[in-house]
């Protein structure tokens, strides 16, 4: 499902955080939210690899498991799943309708004029609605935005987590680690455990201090979570055990991080009684895999949803560590609503060129001003077009084509190499197309 008529309707109100409208709502509707185990995970990236991790390993342990994260690549569908499956279109339908009918019988109940609820605000709604339906065991919650007041916030978790704390969201969380680490670490409950990822110390040290505030056990890296990458794999420890010889799908040595905090996750969770064997964690932790994290579909292609400045380092890292094409070209979307240069600056050094584009979200900046943004920047520069046109092109030309500023462009991307725009063509040594006639030299 693209989208549904309720949806398309409440996407334009864009982002309202607080918890009043969601709690009050979900207690009109039953709480939902209160029929299961839930795991709660925070982050500023890593957040949707760490919830997949704990949701197939959960799988594997023979639990039945709903997962909600966002954004959704493709399909809105992505955004609810069982054991790891995106929802069918009509069940998710069928929820969405009934959470629309509830919000406007409770707006007449308490006398609103218009029913409540943001986009998010609805899906969250949906996701539990679903969730307490089918009767899982465990929901793996993804926050939305922040933590204290993202509206999957009212849940109570049996764990926490929070992966990795970053420079993003500014405007809304805080122009410091420390404000914005505050506010993500607003989902620990009072003696709910929580576990923590590898981040800079001052993001610790303001997780810690709420954590101590609220008494929740707190684990947190070189005191009680361990990783080594080794020639067999990951080593990772926590103080229930090691996991050797890890081998895990998704590459990059952020990964290592996000596994181990769904390790983490997983032996508080089986502290706590649940049946998680270590056969278990293994095969979910080397089955889990997303679209758009360092994907390479084809030969000569990297597809890769790296949008702020953390996400984008991570990406250079593992770009570092790879051969070095010939010519590597960045194909590079952005949101109209974020400054690119701190996520195009990491980038540089191991790309040879950039060429701007867009896809059909909403969001997306205009090619032309998008490289008018990036034309101080010290790198060959051009203008591109819409994805569909741009993407071909600049695959004939590049030895190897670099996707990256955007998870929906990522997820355009993977949608038009299922409709077959890179059939028939072969990485590197095509003609230079029209693009080169609107360069723009840095």
């Amino acid at each position: 499902m693209r989208s549904h008529r309720v949806l398309d309707g409440l996407a334009a109100a864009g982002v309202r955080l607080g918890l009043d409208r969601i709690r009050q709502f979900l207690t009109a509707m039953g709480e939902p939210h209160r029929q299961y185990a839930v795991v709660h995970v925070a982050g500023t990236n890593g957040k949707g690899s760490t919830c997949t991790y704990v949701t197939e390993a959960l799988v594997a342990a023979g639990y039945r498991v709903g997962t909600f994260t966002s954004p959704h690549l493709e399909h809105v569908n992505e955004r609810v799943r069982f054991d790891g499956v995106p929802v069918d279109d009509g069940s998710l339908a069928e929820a969405i309708e009934a959470v629309d009918r509830a919000r406007w019988d409770f707006a007449k109940t308490v006398g609103l004029t218009e029913p409540p609820l943001t986009y998010f605000e609805l899906m969250t709604a949906v996701a539990f609605h679903l969730f307490a339906r089918r009767r899982v065991d465990v929901a793996v919650v993804e926050v939305g935005l922040g933590g204290r007041l993202d509206a999957t916030n009212v849940v109570q978790p049996v764990v926490s987590a929070i992966t990795h704390i970053g420079l993003d969201h500014m405007e809304v969380l805080g122009d410091t680690i420390e404000a914005i680490a505050t506010e993500k670490a607003g989902i620990i409950k009072r003696g709910v455990p929580v576990v923590v990822g590898p981040m800079r110390q001052a993001a610790r040290d303001a997780i810690s201090n709420i954590a101590r505030r609220r008494a929740a056990p707190l684990w947190l890296p070189g005191s009680h979570l361990r990783r080594e990458l080794r020639r067999g794999g990951w080593a990772l420890a926590t103080p229930e055990g090691t996991l050797d010889d890890l081998k895990l799908r998704m590459p990059g040595l952020h990964q290592g991080a996000n596994a181990l905090v769904a390790l983490g996750v997983l032996h508080q969770l089986r502290q706590l009684g649940f049946l998680i064997e270590d056969t278990a964690i293994r095969e979910g932790l080397e089955r889990a895999s997303i679209p758009g994290r360092l994907q390479r579909p084809v030969p000569g292609l990297i597809i890769d949803g790296a949008h702020n400045v953390d996400g984008a380092a991570a990406l250079a890292l593992w770009l570092s560590r790879q051969p070095r094409p010939a010519n590597r070209i960045l194909v590079f979307g952005h949101g109209h609503d974020r400054d690119p240069i701190p996520t195009v600056l990491p980038l540089l050094e191991h790309v040879d060129e950039i060429v701007t584009t867009r896809c059909a979200h909403p969001k997306a900046r205009d090619p032309m001003d998008l490289a008018l943004a990036l034309q101080d920047l010290d790198v060959v520069l051009a203008a591109g077009g819409d994805i569909e046109t741009t993407l071909p092109e600049i695959f004939r030309e590049a030895d190897e084509t670099l996707v990256a500023g955007s998870l929906y462009l990522a997820g355009a991307v993977n949608s038009l190499l299922r409709d077959g725009v890179l059939d028939d063509l072969e990485p590197g040594g095509g003609p230079q197309g029209e693009l080169r006639e609107i360069q723009l030299d840095g």
